[in-house]
C-alpha cells in the first residue's frame, strides 16, 4: 500500500500548493501593474500558475523569480490594447494610494512626470525595485542582466528621478 508521502501526486500536490501559498501575491501584484482589467489579471495569474503545475518538478519547485518570468511571456503574449496600462507611470500611479489632500495631488503627479521621462529600461527597474519590491541581485536574474549594470541603470533612473523631482520643487535638497 502506498503511503501519502510515497504517492508522488501528494508530493506534487504539496509542493505546488507551497510555491502557490508563496508567490501568489507577489505575482498578481506583478500584473496588475500591467493590466488594469481585475478579470483579465485573474486570467493571466490563472495562466502563470497553470504553467508552473505543468512544469513543476517537485524536487526543485520554481521560485519567484521563473513565475515573474512567466508573468511576463503571459504579458508579451497578450494583446496590449485599451485594456493595458500605456506606461509604467500609469501603472505606479494606479497601483498607489489616491493623495489625501492637494499637497500629496500635487507630489503625486510630479512623481509620475518624473516617471515618465524615464527611458523604458530604467522606468522598468525602478517599477521592479519600488512596485514589485524586488532586490537589484532579483531583477538581474529576471532580466538577465548583470548586477553591476542592474545596479547602475537603478542609480542613474533614481537620479534622473530626483532631478526631474527637484527642478519640480518637490525635492528642496537631499
Amino acid at each position: 500500500m502506498i503511503s501519502r508521502s510515497d504517492d508522488p501526486r501528494s508530493l506534487r500536490d504539496e509542493v505546488f500548493s507551497a510555491v502557490f501559498d508563496a508567490h501568489w501575491a507577489a505575482i498578481r501584484h506583478h500584473i496588475e501593474g500591467v493590466v488594469v482589467d481585475d478579470g483579465e489579471v485573474t486570467q493571466i495569474v490563472s495562466e502563470v500558475f497553470v504553467t508552473a503545475w505543468a512544469r513543476l518538478n517537485p524536487r526543485k519547485p520554481m521560485g519567484r523569480i521563473w513565475l515573474l518570468r512567466a508573468a511576463d511571456r503571459a504579458l508579451r503574449g497578450r494583446a496590449h490594447g485599451a485594456r493595458t496600462r500605456s506606461s509604467a507611470a500609469a501603472a505606479v500611479h494606479d497601483g498607489l494610494r489616491g493623495p489625501r489632500d492637494e499637497t500629496d495631488a500635487a507630489e503625486h503627479a510630479a512623481v509620475l512626470r518624473a516617471l515618465s521621462v524615464l527611458a523604458a529600461r530604467e522606468r522598468r527597474i525602478i517599477v521592479l525595485t519600488y512596485w514589485d519590491g524586488l532586490s537589484v541581485g532579483e531583477i538581474a536574474e529576471l532580466s538577465r542582466s548583470s548586477v553591476a549594470r542592474v545596479r547602475k541603470t537603478l542609480l542613474r533612473a533614481q537620479a534622473h528621478v530626483r532631478e526631474a523631482l527637484r527642478s519640480e520643487g518637490v525635492i528642496v535638497d537631499d
